[in-house]
């Protein structure tokens, strides 16, 4: 449990991906490689037309990174392959032949961030918040800036990655286009979550595999950028600015 859960159900064509971690769902490298060896299980699935990822509990959606294990980074490969982490969960949902719903209940923090945005299609509550607040220990969102980007435009990427101590709510989050739909209440999240999860696993998998490549068109040098991206990062957790930072908050 202190490296956190993951369960998958399948049910009816329709895979639910659920992961947990007691510390507001952050994602240490074990649940991260697990999520990876998930979407990619998934994708070569015949059983499987539609996924649904999904965290445990009625608090946060995704803290982002584990901080305990940012803190304990002592070397650059270390770091690099901590960061590789997200790397390849976000290219192994981009390559995921089967669309993926986003059920995003509560607030979204940094690579938490990039976990929705890799998602084919989001749906949230109004407490599903979102903040990248990377740039304050001297790092920055470089490993899901990429697929930020894509999602909701370098304007409103700017403005996220340098307003890094500001909530963005989720009604800001729907405008850029990260969520399709914000609801009131998680009832009416999951009956919408499961209302399209069912559509979709009714229509021909070979029309929404094929719509999967259009909306994933030229990224296909990914494997490579979010690699080089995970080498910055695994460079700058290591700099005085980041330990002394990391320091603070673990005194707080």
């Amino acid at each position: 449990m202190s490296n956190g859960s993951l369960y998958t159900s399948i049910q009816n064509k329709i895979a639910t991906v659920e992961f947990y971690h007691p510390a507001s769902n952050s994602l240490p490298t074990e649940l991260l490689n697990r999520l990876t060896k998930t979407f990619n299980d998934l994708s070569n699935n015949n059983e499987v037309q539609v996924i649904i990822l999904k965290s445990e509990k009625e608090g946060a959606f995704c803290a982002g990174a584990s901080f305990n294990e940012l803190m304990s980074v002592t070397n650059f490969e270390e770091g690099r392959q901590f960061f590789l982490g997200f790397a390849n969960v976000i290219n192994a949902m981009r390559n995921c032949s089967k669309l993926i719903i986003g059920r995003i209940q509560g607030k979204v923090v940094g690579g938490g961030v990039g976990l929705a945005a890799a998602c084919d299609y989001c749906l949230a509550t109004e407490k599903a918040s979102i903040k990248l607040s990377e740039l304050t220990i001297g790092i920055g969102p470089f490993v899901i800036a990429p697929v930020v980007k894509r999602k909701i435009g370098i304007a409103a990427l700017s403005e996220l990655t340098l307003d890094a101590t500001s909530w963005k709510t989720a009604y800001w989050a729907k405008d850029k286009g990260l969520y399709a739909r914000v609801f009131e209440t998680n009832k009416e999240l999951d009956a919408e979550v499961d209302n399209l999860a069912l559509k979709l696993s009714n229509y021909n998998p070979e029309a929404l595999n094929e719509m999967k490549k259009v909306l994933w068109k030229n990224t296909e040098n990914w494997d490579k950028l979010l690699l080089e991206r995970a080498e910055i990062s695994g460079k700058l957790v290591l700099s005085d600015f980041t330990k002394k930072a990391l320091l603070k908050f673990k005194t707080k």
